[in-house]
């Protein structure tokens, strides 16, 4: 089942069966046992009304008066019949109702004793209350058995019609409850029909993002739609940029190339050669501008050091000729979230260009602060000129505009930086070295 309003109104409408049948079998449980025991007290009663007009004389002998208080027993239709067992146990007595009836054999009692039962008398059932009393008289005392009998019709019939009532109102019940339970889910649910119509607008370009105002539960949810909704323009505008771009920066070497199939062979092949490389640093480095993935929701974090590690021991063996000190101070618990290609491209960057500068030392070092991570790379070469900080830095510089000397290495440093927010910087250090600085959000 795919629908989630299905499923819920499915489940809920199980849920209230189960809970409408507990409710059902319980009260029909309850209205039974307290009928039962109103059959009781009303043949209890009757007990009491024999033993009301019952008269023991001197020699313990039984009477009964031929009108009885009760005059349910003096018919002979009336379904309900007494008789009274005496010391001899043979039935002293028994009422006019109890003519042509079968008269049941009980065991016998104890002083006193009361019992209430169901039995089968004629392939029927009925009820039977039976005491034992002690009749005392002046010549002495009698035990003697006062018994009831009642069929199960009315009784039967009084159950049978509650049960009918309680299903009937139980299901009345039932159904307004899911009425009123699909029109709740209904309004429950409307949020996410909400943002199921936004979802679809924005597949057809009638917006661009989630738009609507929604429940705390689902506030997540949409704010991490729109995220990797605005992380998707911003990937397409980055190789639409970079596309247009690297169309641009191949403009000037293919009109440099056309004017140099024209020249002098010596300077064809010297011009051809410049070009060639110059258009593969463009390519080059357009094609890792627009590939630079950038934040996104869910993307996990990374440990700054193992990573730093790895490429420092990669560039160490590129760059074996030389003997290099090698200072590492970063932090095991410093973690970024970024794409680890990016990450791996950027410290390259930054430390390969170290190592080509430096003369004896490189040192890496990353520290926290507040949010951000401070990652800082020095050297100790001949440094950066001022003029030359400033191309670099400046938004928009292309390729082919790239610092002499240090390709298109710190531009892509440049492009991934900006991707994520963060701050770069660039200045001397003591040794008049180069000192770069990136300042990065840690989450």
């Amino acid at each position: 089942m795919k629908s989630l309003n299905q499923r819920i109104l499915l489940s809920a409408t199980l849920v209230l069966v189960i809970f409408i049948a507990g409710i059902a079998v319980t009260l029909d449980r309850a209205f039974h046992d307290s009928a039962l025991l109103g059959v009781q007290d009303r043949m209890y009663a009757r007990i009491l009304l024999l033993m009301g007009d019952a008269e023991i004389d001197n020699r313990g002998k039984l009477s009964m008066p031929s009108d009885l208080i009760d005059t349910k027993l003096s018919q002979p239709d009336s379904k309900t019949y007494a008789w009274i067992i005496d010391q001899t146990k043979a039935a002293a007595w028994k009422s006019t109702s109890a003519l042509n009836k079968k008269i049941t054999t009980i065991s016998p009692l104890k002083r006193g004793e009361k019992r209430f039962k169901q039995v089968i008398i004629g392939d029927a059932p009925h009820f039977i209350y039976s005491y034992n009393v002690t009749w005392v008289t002046r010549s002495g005392a009698y035990p003697l058995t006062f018994n009831v009998v009642t069929d199960t019709t009315l009784f039967d019939a009084q159950v049978e019609r509650y049960r009918e009532d309680l299903w009937g109102w139980l299901s009345v019940m039932a159904l307004l409850l899911l009425i009123t339970q699909m029109l709740v889910l209904r309004w429950g649910l409307r949020p996410m029909r909400q943002v199921s119509t936004e979802l679809a607008a924005i597949e057809f370009g009638q917006q661009e993002n989630l738009r609507g105002e929604y429940p705390r539960e689902l506030k997540l949810l949409t704010d991490s739609i729109n995220s990797l909704i605005n992380h998707e323009h911003k990937q397409q505008k980055r190789y639409r940029n970079g596309l247009a771009d690297l169309a641009h920066s191949l403009k000037t070497p293919l009109a440099i190339l056309r004017g140099a199939a024209s020249s002098s062979e010596g300077m064809q092949i010297t011009t051809l050669n410049e070009q060639i490389d110059r258009m593969d640093n463009i390519v080059q480095y357009q094609l890792r501008r627009a590939a630079t993935a950038g934040s996104a929701p869910g993307m996990r974090l990374l440990a700054l050091r193992p990573i730093a590690e790895k490429i420092i021991n990669a560039v160490t063996k590129a760059y074996h000729n030389k003997q290099i000190k090698i200072n590492i101070d970063v932090e095991d618990e410093i973690n970024l979230r970024i794409d680890e290609g990016d990450l791996m491209e950027l410290l390259g960057n930054l430390i390969d260009n170290a190592f080509k500068w430096c003369h004896d030392s490189v040192t890496l070092s990353a520290k926290h602060m507040k949010n951000k991570v401070i990652i800082c790379v020095e050297d100790d070469g001949p440094g950066i000129k001022y003029h030359e900080v400033e191309k670099i830095l400046k938004r928009g510089v292309r390729a082919d505009q790239s610092i002499p000397g240090h390709g298109i290495g710190l531009a892509i440093v440049r492009d991934i930086i900006q991707v994520y927010g963060g701050d770069l910087s660039i200045d001397q250090n003591k040794t008049n070295g180069t000192r770069i600085v990136i300042k990065l959000k840690q989450f």
